[in-house]
């Protein structure tokens, strides 16, 4: 073999290598030592890494604690109801904006995206503020009214309720996809048949997008799983307690039970990656095949008078998921006292003022919580945009070796939810010197390993839509791999590459799991600043700090927005440079 063909094979295996470890890095290692914390005795705090011996007593402890088995339970309803609410919301929402004369469509599509961009704790905390059965504004509403209704939302229906409405989005992503992409003539097969409309929709179309309806469930379920700030507000005052609560508990009693910690935490991993697993089972093997060679418009079903009744579900939809909160927000962030009488003193405007926004910036961890927050976020987006397009690439452009165990890493926290992750770098760093554990640096690393499939998943769709006969063009003109994709490669993926930036930079600002264990009194982020006046009763305060969290994140996407399509324009430009490069060689 010449030297020729040996160098380039070398510097692929350097290049899966260094890859490999930078995952290793970041994934495998904290995972080894979730799995080693919950099989010792030791507590990485006291003993530390040096102290730890093996023992199965956490999880002897754990599986015959019947407040696990609670948790686990709790876990599992509050799930599996909010995941049932999200499919049929999210199904019959796909299916009048994909199939239906609705009027408005491009507007209910926009809002039913909406929740997606509401941090769960920011929406339970409005719905403990619409929702407390004693001072909540619903009920203050309804008995101004007469009415014999009571809300009560801190018991395990008002988690249910909450997850359903806002993480119904999940499903319509999916199905709405699924729904624009499928031969409407296998529909009027079946109605030529006799079929009615409503017979072909459940025995016809929903069975042909089955795909993409578990594919929706089981995400929104496994999202559920890990959600802290939902359970947290609304499931705490009732003393609810999921596994995610649980965890916490666990790392907040004194003396702090770390190795308990760490085997409800494998628990929690076990059943997320189960759910996983079962996914890509339950589709494996089936055909599902809709779409062919043969061109065609996706049907729509012509309503009559009815379209007014989608529309106004729609609406009624956009008014409990966003109008409500952000009313409730807005009322518990500029009224000097929560506790409203009537209808009649909730519009007194000398009740409202300023005073909680001054005590909220009068205190110094509030703006250096939004400065950590802004910190980890760009952290985050530069070094999981840059390796997210690393990984990428080299699975899905590349012919580097171990590129199959690179996807199989970088995919590996799918299963592990934020919660999960924040634990595992608790006891990955936490006995090591050097001050990495409590620094900005461990949150952004943590962010990166949490959220790097989704990138993954994003950049990759981007780089597939790139014919290679543009790279090859650039080779045979003489250029290297390198040069190819900082000249080529790079500007053509420019939106998918922002795209996925800001993906990375908006759900750094959400989390809160992962955070809870790894800040420090330096590095506080604005969720978990938020979630502390919660717990400390500063109901007002919080409202406050949600509006401010939720404008700065609409700033941020807006502007993030304006930058995308600004870059698409750009990127329009790169096809004509590789031709005239062509032309050139």
């Amino acid at each position: 073999m010449n030297a020729s063909a040996t160098a380039p094979r070398l510097l692929g295996r350097l290049w899966s290598g260094l890859l490999l470890a930078v995952l290793a890095f970041l994934i495998v290692y904290p995972t080894a030592m979730l799995l080693l914390g919950a099989l010792t005795d030791a507590n990485p705090v006291v003993d530390g890494l040096a102290g730890m011996r093996p023992s199965l007593d956490n999880f002897i402890a754990v599986l015959a604690n019947p407040n696990v088995h609670v948790a686990l339970a709790n876990s599992l309803i509050a799930c599996a109801g909010g995941t049932a609410i999200a499919v049929v919301i999210g199904l019959f929402f796909a299916w009048i904006v994909v199939r239906t004369d609705t009027p408005a469509k491009g507007f209910i599509a926009a809002i039913g995206m909406l929740p997606l961009f509401v941090p769960p704790l920011v929406a339970g905390v409005a719905w403990a503020i619409l929702g407390s059965p004693k001072t909540g504004l619903l009920n203050m509403v309804f008995a101004s009214m007469g009415l014999p209704v009571r809300v009560n939302l801190y018991t395990m229906s008002g988690i249910i309720f909450v997850f359903g409405m806002y993480y119904a989005p999940y499903v319509y992503m999916f199905t709405a996809s699924a729904l624009r992409n499928m031969d409407p003539s296998l529909e009027e097969a079946a109605e030529i048949s006799g079929a009615s409309a409503v017979r072909t929709m459940f025995t016809v179309t929903f069975p042909l997008i089955a795909p993409a309806i578990v594919s929706g469930m089981l995400l929104s379920f496994v999202v559920m799983l890990g959600i802290y700030g939902v359970p947290a507000t609304l499931g705490a005052p009732a003393n609810i307690n999921v596994l995610t609560t649980y965890i916490f508990q666990l790392t907040s009693w004194s003396p702090p039970r770390y190795g308990t910690a760490a085997s409800v935490a494998m628990i929690l991993m076990l059943v997320t990656g189960a759910l996983v697993v079962a996914q890509q089972k339950l589709l494996a093997g089936r055909s599902y095949t809709t779409v062919a060679g043969k061109a065609f418009r996706p049907r729509t079903l012509r309503l009559g008078p009815w379209r007014w009744f989608t529309f106004g579900l729609a609406l009624v939809y956009l008014f409990v998921v966003v109008v409500l909160p952000i009313l409730a927000l807005l009322i518990g962030a500029f009224r000097k006292f929560l506790f409203i009488r009537d209808l009649t003193a909730l519009f007194d405007g000398r009740q409202y003022s300023l005073m909680h926004f001054d005590r909220l910036f009068s205190n110094p961890a509030t703006l250096n919580s939004i400065i950590n927050t802004m910190e980890v976020g760009v952290a985050t987006a530069l070094i999981g945009g840059v390796l997210a397009f690393a990984v990428g690439y080299t699975v899905a452009r590349s012919q580097a070796p171990w590129r199959r165990a690179i996807d199989v890493i970088a995919t590996v926290p799918v299963a592990i939810p934020g919660l999960v992750i924040g634990v595992a770098y608790l006891w990955a760093w936490i006995g090591m010197p050097g001050g990495f554990y409590g620094s900005i640096w461990i949150l952004a690393f943590a962010f990166v390993a949490r959220f790097l499939p989704d990138t993954v998943k994003v950049l990759t769709s981007s780089l597939m839509q790139i014919h290679r006969e543009l790279e090859e063009a650039a080779w045979i003109c003489g250029r290297g791999t390198l040069s190819t994709i900082a000249s080529i490669t790079l500007p053509l993926a420019k939106p998918g590459v922002i795209a996925a930036m800001t993906l990375l930079f908006v759900l750094a600002i959400r989390e809160l799991g992962s955070s809870l264990f790894l800040y420090s009194s330096q590095t506080m982020v604005m969720a978990v600043h938020l979630l502390s006046y919660y717990e400390g009763g500063n109901f007002s305060v919080t409202a406050a700090f949600s509006l401010v969290q939720m404008v700065l994140l609409a700033g941020l996407i807006g502007l993030t927005n304006l930058i995308s399509r600004r870059a698409a324009r750009g990127s329009m430009e790169a096809p004509n440079a590789a031709g005239g490069l062509g032309r050139a060689g």
